[in-house]
């Protein structure tokens, strides 16, 4: 009871501190610097309370609090505070604009987990049988990195394209015939989109690792609890999608023909794939993961 108590409190906690974080980070467009410290204040509260709820969460279940979609959110969350935060310890946050994609993300997933799940999934509950093995936590919290890590990378990728866009579009106005001004704002552009662009590249290279091992991991689960390594289960399909994509995006870095707005269009089809993935699959309810579907609230 005490444990669920402390749940709900710093679920309630976690989504306002997100908001109040939103709300900073466009105050900080008038370049205040107490306001850039209380966002990055803000996010370590953020990252705080999340890890509370799992830790409270983790007591109460004695297993890691991965076994249905609500749980599952709540871990994206925290995955993305931890690349927020890793990235402010290395001091390199500021260059990869990362602060203005990941807290949005995260009160987007907050908002849908508390508000559009059925709320009997908020509740603790004993794991299902299918569940009960050590390569949950392996398996799970490797997906679900790598889902962070990659939604990152594409959110970036989709950062670069609408820049470039924009770029063309003016390039290809006759408002700017003055040539010093549209130089000056031509080459502000070109930094931002080099910088989106090389973090986008680091960061789906490191969430393709976290996928590849997370999907290794599953196909021992798989053959552990099935007795096959691959049963082409829709998640298992979508997955090796996701994990192809990528990898077509990989290649394409490799190729100057097809690096910049070509890769960062993969990157794009692998955001919207993920998310296929993700919450398509349990939509469905169908195939051997559907333990991990989810209930919309029914008024």
């Amino acid at each position: 009871m005490i444990s669920s108590t402390l749940e709900h409190i710093l679920t309630h906690i976690s989504f306002s501190t997100i908001a109040i974080v939103i709300l900073i980070q466009s105050m900080t467009l008038f370049e205040i610097e107490i306001l850039h410290n209380s966002s990055e204040r803000g996010m370590i509260s953020l990252f705080l309370s999340i890890f509370g709820l799992l830790f409270f969460r983790w007591i109460s279940l004695e297993h890691l609090p991965l076994s249905n979609l609500y749980e599952s959110l709540m871990f994206l969350s925290f995955s993305l505070a931890i690349i927020y935060l890793i990235q402010k310890i290395q001091k390199q946050n500021s260059k990869t604009y990362l602060s203005t994609i990941i807290a949005p993300s995260i009160i987007c997933i907050q908002s849908f987990s508390t508000s559009s799940l059925f709320k009997g999934m908020h509740q603790s509950t004993i794991l299902v049988p299918a569940l009960q093995s050590h390569w949950l936590m392996m398996h799970v919290s490797m997906m679900l990195l790598s889902y962070a890590t990659l939604l990152c990378g594409s959110l970036l990728s989709v950062a670069f394209l609408v820049i470039q866009f924009r770029k063309k579009l003016q390039i290809s106005s006759e408002v700017f015939k003055q040539i010093s001004v549209s130089s000056l704002l031509n080459y502000h552009k070109y930094q931002i989109t080099e910088r989106l662009d090389y973090w986008s590249y680091r960061f789906i290279s490191l969430g393709f690792i976290f996928l590849t091992i997370g999907i290794l991991c599953g196909a021992v689960w798989a053959n552990e609890a099935w007795g096959s390594y691959w049963n082409w289960d829709p998640k298992e399909t979508w997955a090796f999608i996701t994990w192809a994509t990528f990898a077509i995006y990989l290649h394409t870095r490799k190729n100057k023909n097809w690096k910049g707005i070509n890769s960062a269009l993969v990157a794009f089809i692998g955001f919207i794939i993920i998310w296929i993935c993700y919450f398509g699959i349990n939509l469905l309810e169908i195939g051997l993961h559907s333990y991990g579907s989810f209930t919309l609230l029914q008024n």
